[in-house]
């Protein structure tokens, strides 16, 4: 198959292109060059958001066009009206954020969104920039040409934004860490190589419309994530589980702080850990063990020196180690009250 990929060189772009050149698919990029294109691509260059930055698309034909834009939909809507008759299929990498917050647990794919920004406004917020991406997608190529992947939290190698990579580096300092529990919580993740086979199996298939893209639920849990970690970097780290509303109470941030992690019970652990995902696992889905996931990030990670890639547009993730051992502390103090 012929795929065009606008992006093609950082984490799931990346690995949409990697994935569709081991099919032996015929892959082009369009970015605006500031990586390294993957080998065995064709690479064109073009910024989506200067005049004439779509220069290089006005000929040349596909059979699936794969977009993961985050920021102002207008430049889905160009590209997308520009493919439209040249392309068969466009799948948009969008985001479960696009759901009216707070989704209960178990919410499908017909689950009430937010209203999306309009196709030639600027950037707005994250949400509402994702759901006017699947509409200007939908809008140009119809309901029946589109894919809209509506993406969880995504993990796995090339990873630029910041929460594996930060646990994996937090374990090789060692010591006491914060473990935020409890160890059984449920996560609910995908692996990016994962993520992007199927979405490559969604343009070989014809599939149409939304799908939540994650692992079933309690597909790993925080206890069997973060010993996969300790025991991928061999480190002496001692993981001190910690109960989540002391962690609260400390004024620590879930999710940007301890990534990955939100405490059990709450709005935000039914968003992002409690999707209903039968329509994607009926259609192919499938997902990896965590501790592959994690031992190939680390690899990844040592293999390039150690230090991630940071999206700019992303915030810094992590705890500080001042206050991790403030709230160790803490935690001891109020063990030993019990006892």
């Amino acid at each position: 198959m012929r795929l065009l990929v606008l992006g093609g060189t950082e984490f799931v772009g990346r690995a949409v292109v990697e994935a569709a050149l081991g099919r032996g698919w015929e892959v082009t990029v369009l970015n605006r060059g500031r990586h390294a294109p993957v080998p065995g691509t064709r690479s064109l260059v073009g910024d989506r958001t200067a005049p004439g930055g779509l220069a290089a698309l006005e000929q040349g034909e596909w059979d699936a066009v794969v977009d993961t834009w985050s920021a102002a939909p207008r430049a889905v809507h160009e590209a997308a009206r520009l493919l439209r008759g040249r392309a068969r299929r466009y799948v948009y990498v969008s985001s479960c954020s696009v759901y009216a917050w707070a989704p209960p647990a178990g919410y499908a794919e017909d689950a009430p969104v937010v209203e999306g920004a309009e196709a030639d406004a600027g950037q707005t917020d994250y949400a509402r920039d994702k759901r006017g991406g699947e509409l200007a997608a939908v809008d140009a190529f119809g309901a029946d040409a589109s894919v809209l992947v509506r993406a969880g939290l995504i993990l796995g190698p090339y990873e630029n934004v910041g929460r594996l990579p930060w646990w994996l580096t937090r374990m090789v300092r060692g010591g006491p860490v914060l473990a935020p529990g409890p160890r059984d919580l449920p996560l609910q993740y995908i692996d990016v190589r994962d993520l992007a086979e199927w979405i490559l199996g969604s343009a070989e298939r014809e599939l149409s419309g939304p799908y939540n893209l994650m692992s079933t639920q309690g597909h790993a849990t925080m206890g069997e994530f973060l010993h996969a970690c300790v025991r991928v970097t061999g480190s002496d780290a001692e993981l001190r589980w910690t109960e989540p509303q002391l962690i609260l109470d400390a004024g620590v941030e879930p999710w940007t702080q301890l990534p990955v992690w939100v405490p059990p019970g709450s709005d935000a652990h039914d968003a992002l850990h409690s999707a209903d995902v039968s329509r994607a696992v009926a259609t192919g889905l499938s997902c990896r063990p965590v501790e592959e996931t994690v031992a190939d990030t680390w690899q990844w990670l040592r293999d390039i020196g150690g230090t991630a890639p940071q999206r700019p547009d992303r915030t810094s993730k992590g705890l500080d180690p001042e206050v991790e051992a403030k709230v160790l502390a803490s935690a001891a103090a109020a063990e030993a009250s019990r006892d």
